[in-house]
């Protein structure tokens, strides 16, 4: 089954790291964000890859087509008998990666619809490239299957930046929580589409968070799991320092591979 990633945005609100590279780009840990993402789909057996690119899409390309030098020794021939002998085995094995150029300025629901032709599934996962969580994948996609329905959205409660009280009529303090998840529900990401998605976004302008989900949502056509664990968006300087503090600290719960 191929997993689209979206990976073409500007990043604007990660200014101090995007201005020369793609956010998808942006290390954890010595490794691309992007990188991390596949590593968790990998661990649950998906190992074909969509990836949707934009902005500075090249660097993204420069990536994978040096891979295998940048992750193994190799002993390289010189000459009319040129040739390289790669000496490692990197953990990487069996990605099979499709690099899609979908336009610099295209919207999100655009991205998708661009690379409708390497979707040969009636079923297919999506998610941004600048996402990280510990959820169970096997288990979205089962849950996918009960409903038969188009899509599905894997939901979270997101965790609040700042403390919050509670007061009484007098303004005295009844309680203080420090950064505790809201009762709300937010998207994550992490779709499951069925193919009858394409009939949903139309164009380069078509934002797949607005009218397609909007629609499915009024359809009845739109169903989402429920995720109680970890989730972690890439979108400030703030956030970008934080993820590699839990890396660098060996408490990223995202990596549930080996």
């Amino acid at each position: 089954m191929k997993v689209v990633i979206l990976c073409g945005g500007l990043g604007m609100r990660l200014r101090e790291e995007t201005e020369y590279r793609p956010k998808p780009m942006v290390e954890i840990g010595g490794r691309p964000i992007l990188w991390h993402i596949m590593k968790s789909y990998a661990h649950y057996g998906f190992r074909e890859f969509v990836l949707c690119l934009g902005y500075r899409g090249n660097m993204i390309k420069d990536y994978f087509l040096n891979y295998e030098a940048l992750s193994n020794d190799f002993t390289i021939s010189l000459g009319r008998q040129n040739g390289i002998a790669y000496h490692n085995a990197h953990n990487e094995q069996g990605f099979q990666v499709t690099l899609a150029d979908t336009g610099l300025t295209t919207m999100t629901g655009g991205r998708l619809k661009r690379v409708k032709r390497y979707i040969d599934d009636e079923m297919f996962m999506m998610t941004y490239g600048d996402g990280l969580s510990d959820l169970n994948i096997r288990s979205l996609l089962e849950f996918h299957r009960t409903h038969n329905l188009i899509a599905t959205v894997t939901a979270v409660r997101p965790v609040t930046r700042f403390g919050t009280l509670r007061l009484d009529d007098r303004h005295q303090v009844l309680s203080f929580a420090e950064k505790p998840r809201l009762d709300d529900w937010i998207s994550a990401g992490f779709f499951v589409f069925n193919r009858r998605i394409f009939d949903y976004v139309d164009g380069d302008t078509s934002i797949l968070e607005q009218e397609p989900l909007e629609r499915l949502a009024r359809e009845g056509q739109l169903m989402a799991w429920r995720h109680d664990g970890s989730f972690f968006a890439m979108d400030t300087y703030r956030e970008y320092k934080y993820l590699n503090e839990l890396w660098d600290q060996g408490n990223a719960p995202w990596k549930v591979w080996q």
